[in-house]
């Protein structure tokens, strides 16, 4: 499955006297991972949250390959293939692997959980996304960190994501769980998705992107090719000492 195109264009978002975005403009290719960076209170938040249906936008129109909608809901979202990960990752530490990637989706037999079924299709997703966990059955509580960001990712494969977006998904992970994590990463962005990672680590972030978009003061400053700018210059866009 491919990923989606997402624009959005002309995005504002206030909350009283606060302008959270003002005009956003920005595009996702699929087969792409674009990094969204900023200070905080850049508007990074916002507008991950507006294209998550969480929030709606003041003003604006996001445009999903070629479906526009003045915003949307979580739902919608779903059903559009835009499934974010955020840094809690909201997995059942109780539950088993199978549990959790079918969390809110389970599957039936009656009145029954249909576990047969759970685990042989959570499985299925774990192989094709080239994920090794221990077992199905495994308590997620009992795994590390990054086989955690792992799960919940393929929980967000499972329901139909074409576009993941992805809130500091290496945060307060050890080198190894980092690197897994990044692999996967590029492994969905092989696999023809459509990523948009947020992060405030610039080395992680020009290792795995293909374009990165600055966001200061609730505007988009830059939004380029990382082959085409440095971790300077983007240090410089996101604290203003640098203009695009």
């Amino acid at each position: 499955m491919s990923g989606i195109r997402l624009k959005v264009k002309n995005l504002h978002k206030s909350f009283g006297s606060v302008k959270a975005l003002a005009g956003v403009d920005l595009t996702v290719e699929p087969g792409e991972v674009t990094a969204v960076v900023g200070d905080n209170g850049a508007g990074k938040s916002t507008f991950v949250k507006i294209i998550s249906g969480i929030l709606v936008p003041d003003e604006g129109r996001i445009i999903i390959d070629d479906r526009v909608y003045t915003h949307l809901t979580p739902a919608l979202a779903i059903q559009e293939g835009i499934a974010t990960v955020y840094q809690d990752l909201a997995l059942v530490n109780c539950g088993d692997v199978a549990t959790n990637v079918f969390l809110g989706r389970e599957l039936t037999r009656g009145i029954f959980l249909d576990r047969k079924r759970m685990y042989s299709r959570a499985r299925k997703v774990l192989e094709e996304m080239g994920i090794n966990l221990p077992a199905v059955d495994m308590l997620v509580g009992l795994l590390s960190g990054g086989q955690r960001q792992a799960v919940a990712m393929a929980r967000a494969v499972n329901m139909g994501g074409r576009l993941f977006v992805l809130d500091e998904p290496t945060a307060a992970l050890g080198y190894k769980e980092t690197c897994l994590v990044l692999d996967l990463i590029r492994r969905l962005r092989d696999q023809g998705y459509s990523v948009i990672i947020i992060s405030h680590n610039l080395h992680q972030v020009f290792s795995i992107a293909d374009s990165i978009c600055v966001f200061r003061h609730g505007r988009v400053v830059s939004c380029t090719s990382v082959k085409h700018t440095d971790p300077e210059t983007v240090v410089k866009l996101i604290t203003g000492t640098e203009t695009a």
